[in-house]
């Protein structure tokens, strides 16, 4: 019922992936398509950006101004943190607080004096500040470490690295935030370097109970998961796109012309398969660099063509190779019986 900081780097986590998928999902088609001349729809889409900057901004972000009142000399409290945040995030329209500058949210009596609220991709959360600062200072003693690096056990030893006397740092450890958004930056940087497939879960209801739907449940996750935008996204533009190249070799012997090989570009073999194989022109598009099909049945049409036609060529091959055993068998026994009967005319 109470969120802290526990919850606060979690949901912070939780936007950087809804804030991937929008990128690699919604943004980076609509971009594609803009790319490759094709004609296109801009279709809106909430783009979370501002909420991770809210929350990861180097100078005025939550996690910034969290570490700056852990560091800083002088007494130090969650209220001191909170009223930092009324000052600097006061017109921040994804920040709410109660003691903050904004009047909007002065005469909120649902947000008690010591929370603050932030409207996430799926919603508006509140946070207790209790506790803020002392999560945030990940503050383990030097000589704690030490005792537990001289310690005979093994696994002992390597849980405090940091113990060891050749590698002591006398400066202060990073903050548990700041560790937190490193881990988060990794991961990012990580997951943008693979082609992710996501999966989205919607849970039914709340009592963990079969054939049973929460229309409410149900239509809040499919609005804070983006499928709407993604769905809309999705049958406006085109389910299926490839290179001129991989294209034609894939379905070039689908067409005597193209068949077994192109002599010229890449595209103007894809125009000729397609017009060869009389597919309807609004079903696919030409960008500068690859062919777009819009509806998945005209990509399972060309895979059937294609599995019909290698089922073709491997009865063809078969029927070759057997004429050319048959015929070298012919040829071997023509040849011996040549031999048989000369020697036999010259023994008689």
């Amino acid at each position: 019922q109470d969120n802290s900081f526990e919850q606060f780097i979690i949901n912070y986590c939780n936007e950087k992936l809804q804030q991937i998928f929008i990128e690699l999902t919604l943004k980076e088609e609509q971009e594609e398509y803009i790319r490759e001349g094709i004609e296109w729809t801009h279709i809106e889409y909430f783009n979370n950006a501002i909420i991770c900057d809210l929350i990861e901004n180097n100078q005025t972000g939550i996690l910034a101004m969290l570490d700056e009142e852990c560091l800083r000399p002088g007494t130090v409290t969650d209220d001191t943190f909170l009223e930092k945040l009324n000052q600097v995030c006061a017109t921040h329209q994804h920040f709410e607080s109660r003691m903050s500058k904004c009047s909007r949210f002065l005469n909120d009596t649902s947000l008690p004096h010591s929370c603050f609220r932030i409207q996430h991709y799926a919603g508006k959360v509140m946070y207790q500040v209790e506790g803020f600062v002392d999560k945030n200072n990940d503050l383990l003693y030097r000589d704690l470490s030490q005792a537990m690096w001289k310690a005979s056990h093994s696994l002992i030893k390597a849980l405090f690295p940091e113990g060891n006397p050749a590698k002591i740092n006398l400066k202060r450890p990073p903050t548990a935030g700041s560790q937190f958004k490193a881990s988060v930056a990794t991961l990012m940087k990580n997951l943008q370097t693979k082609n992710p497939n996501y999966i989205r879960c919607i849970k039914p209801n709340d009592k963990k109970a079969a054939h049973i739907f929460s229309d409410a449940l149900v239509c809040h996750q499919i609005r804070y998961l983006g499928l709407l935008e993604n769905v809309r996204v999705r049958r406006a533009g085109y389910a299926f796109r490839q290179g001129y190249e991989p294209c034609l070799e894939r379905y070039k012997m689908l067409c005597k012309q193209t068949w077994p090989h192109w002599r010229g570009p890449a595209r103007a073999g894809v125009e000729v398969l397609f017009n060869e194989l009389e597919i309807p022109e609004e079903e696919f598009s030409f960008g500068r660099s690859k062919i777009f099909i819009r509806n998945p049945r005209t990509l399972f049409k060309l895979e059937d063509l294609r599995k019909q036609r290698l089922e073709d060529l491997a009865t063809l091959i078969e029927k070759i190779y057997r004429g050319w055993k048959c015929r070298t068998r012919f040829l071997l026994m023509k040849k011996s019986q040549i031999v048989i009967a000369s020697w036999y005319r010259r023994y008689a």
